[in-house]
């Protein structure tokens, strides 16, 4: 009797960009489950890329997809690998040799993988150079978070480290400056976000821990001019890395 891997389990990867950038990039992907009742353009075009890959294609009945996503699927899943998260110093070392403006997104203690997954798509679309994300107390990468970003984790460094705070004092280190993003903070309209940036994105109900808080250089803060106190953590985190995105180019140009 073949055993199925369960909803939650790292090394599925369900919908329809997920799978897609999935075997488009370099991870290794065991199979690719397809709905029985999908016969579109985008599965023929999913049979295209799991032949080029030399993937296996097994078309399954929807209820199996079902519930192995809770039926979020899209009509695709995939077994894959377990996810390889990068390294921060030869992340920071490659890009100093592509000539690159270091540009990260450090989350601090954030819980919720729908968050996360937006985020990494937004830092993905922005050109940063990858997201950190703590082992402890903060979401990994699951199937969730890569349907989440649209399968840009396929194609941005995701960095996983013991320690936020060191991992602060590295990039620091590095030239890089700080930017924490909290209620009490300087308006982000008054700051120059040019040069070599990580923007510090706080957990969705308490904010940004203290000890990380210690370690950024500046804080600041979008204005709410609503009646409503606070933005969702990957609102308030597209906007800033945008504005640090738009400082980047213009240093380019």
């Amino acid at each position: 009797m073949t055993q199925m891997k369960t909803q939650g389990n790292d090394n599925l990867i369900y919908g329809k960009n997920a799978v897609f950038e999935l075997l488009r990039s370099d991870r290794p992907v065991d199979s690719v489950l397809c709905s029985l009742k999908r016969t579109d353009g985008a599965y023929h075009k999913l049979r295209a890329l799991c032949r080029e890959r030399g993937v296996v294609l097994k078309e399954v009945a929807p209820d199996r997809l079902n519930r192995l996503t809770d039926g979020a699927h899209q009509g695709m899943a995939a077994f894959t690998g377990d996810f390889v998260y990068a390294d921060l110093t030869s992340s920071i070392e490659e890009q100093r040799r592509q000539g690159r403006r270091l540009f990260y997104v450090l989350c601090d203690g954030l819980e919720d993988p729908h968050n996360l997954g937006a985020i990494i798509r937004t830092a993905e679309c922005a050109g940063a150079s990858g997201v950190i994300i703590g082992e402890r107390r903060s979401v990994s990468v699951t199937g969730t978070v890569v349907k989440s970003s649209a399968g840009a984790t396929a194609h941005l460094p995701i960095i996983r480290v013991k320690n936020l705070s060191r991992a602060l004092e590295e990039l620091k280190q590095a030239g890089v400056f700080v930017y924490g993003a909290d209620m009490d903070g300087t308006n982000f309209r008054k700051i120059d976000f040019s040069g070599d940036v990580c923007l510090v994105v706080g957990s969705e109900g308490k904010g940004l821990s203290r000890l990380v808080k210690e370690h950024c250089d500046t804080i600041v803060s979008l204005p709410m001019r609503g009646q409503v106190g606070s933005l969702n953590a990957s609102v308030a985190a597209g906007i800033l890395i945008y504005a640090m995105e738009g400082c980047g180019r213009e240093q380019e140009v």
